[in-house]
């Protein structure tokens, strides 16, 4: 199955595949299938992609979500605050994982081993568990370039190297949190041109929170690049989109993502309306991949997407009876 995911190459092949997975999923997954049960969906029922049931994410905090019987390799926490329920990410395969982050930067920038990879992600090297971590790491690894490697408290270090590497003219990816990437430009001034540099989000309280343009607008000025690049990524999710620029993400064959109607959580909306995003992430197949999460967001007609905010707890509704 994994061949047939990461070799989609039309919208029609990403559907007959999803639909293979959810029936799948539907027969090997406890908790998924109870939901569907719950909902009175069957596969029999679904002729489209946007009738399949996407579970709330929520529920990777409190159920084992798994659709596979084979032994646990890893477990993936979500950073959460402070006394906060995490999520948890039961991992029978990692190869999935690997194999969907590698081919998907491949996808949209290239051999990996072009570049020198350089991580400024301190609260998430505090931690274990982190699929963030695990993914970089092997990124480092697979660059296989010397200067290549994680940043902690060290900026000095890294704010000379990465001068040091743009004036030769180097390949640079600077992967870091939005917190830590601001401490770095309100220390040194920085004027680049062969370095992308690229956000993952979250402030985790380390700073009041930006939206994503006013974010990026500091980011610009302090490394002097024309546009920020982000991951969207998280815990629950194998697959990562990107945006190379504007805040507008675009994902891999093998991902899709779909806005739910904020009234009623289980009506897909039609591009350029601003809902619930649902994604679609095939990669997932050895746990759920129809995920209902707490971003809010737009799809355009090009799938592209933008991620506009967050449900809080009280904005979420329509998924009362998605609580069992």
């Amino acid at each position: 199955m994994q061949n047939k995911v990461f070799n989609i190459q039309s919208e029609e092949e990403f559907n007959e595949v999803s639909f293979d997975v959810f029936r799948y999923q539907f027969s090997n997954n406890r908790v998924y299938r109870s939901f569907c049960d719950l909902l009175n969906i069957h596969p029999s029922d679904i002729t489209r992609i946007e009738e399949i049931p996407f579970i709330p994410i929520q529920f990777f905090k409190s159920k084992k979500i798994i659709s596979s019987n084979e032994q646990i390799q890893e477990t993936f926490l979500s950073s959460g605050t402070t006394g906060s329920i995490t999520s948890k990410h039961y991992v029978t395969d990692i190869s999935w994982y690997e194999r969907s982050y590698l081919l998907g930067f491949d996808y949209f920038y290239g051999d990996i081993s072009d570049y020198v990879v350089l991580a400024l992600l301190p609260n998430y090297l505090e931690r274990k568990g982190s699929s963030l971590i695990h993914m970089v790491k092997d990124l480092i690894e697979r660059s296989k370039q010397s200067e290549s490697g994680f940043y902690l408290d060290d900026i000095s270090d890294l704010a000379k190297k990465i001068n040091m590497l743009d004036q030769r003219g180097r390949k640079v990816l600077l992967i870091g949190v939005s917190f830590a990437l601001l401490d770095l430009i309100e220390k040194y001034q920085f004027s680049l041109r062969n370095t992308i540099i690229m956000e993952t989000g979250g402030m985790k309280g380390k700073r009041k929170e930006l939206i994503r343009h006013e974010l990026h607008q500091l980011l610009k000025k302090g490394f002097g690049v024309e546009q920020i690049h982000s991951e969207y990524g998280m815990t629950e999710l194998f697959s990562q989109a990107y945006s190379k620029g504007n805040g507008v993400f675009n994902c891999p064959p093998w991902m899709k993502v779909l806005t739910r109607d904020a009234e009623d959580a289980l009506t897909i909306q039609p591009n350029e309306k601003t809902g619930g995003i649902n994604v679609i992430d095939l990669a997932n197949y050895n746990s759920c991949s129809f995920i209902a999460t707490q971003d809010l967001g737009k799809v355009y007609s090009d799938n592209g997407f933008e991620v506009i905010g967050r449900f809080d707890n009280s904005d979420i509704r329509g998924c009362n009876l998605m609580v069992f």
